[in-house]
């Protein structure tokens, strides 16, 4: 099932740099439909008080992020996913960038 986030009500920063997604049996980097390269990155999450923390990935490389970087996140999907006894939840989005922080 995928379930789609509205990411305007909620606070994302990053918890650390983005990673490269690797295919379990070459070690490659994996790429995306159109030969983009997949990314994960680390969020921290927050709204209405709740706190969390996710790994999101993304194709392309965010630049930039660091611990408590505030990014914005474009089209958040959440998809659930189970493989014998095992389950759980991935995350996807199109787009996360640095924010522009207003003072």
């Amino acid at each position: 099932m995928k379930l789609p986030f509205d990411t305007v009500t909620v606070k994302f920063a990053a918890a650390g740099p983005a990673e490269p997604v690797l295919d379990d049996e070459t070690r490659a980097q994996k790429l995306e439909e159109n030969v983009t390269e997949l990314f994960s990155v680390p969020l921290f999450a927050l709204r209405g008080g709740i706190k969390d923390s996710i790994t999101v990935k993304v194709a392309g490389d965010v630049k930039g992020l660091r611990e408590f970087t505030v990014v914005k996140v474009t089209n958040l999907i959440a998809t659930t996913w189970e493989v014998g006894s095992n389950h759980g939840v991935s995350f996807r989005a199109d787009r996360i960038e640095l924010a522009k922080v207003t003072s």
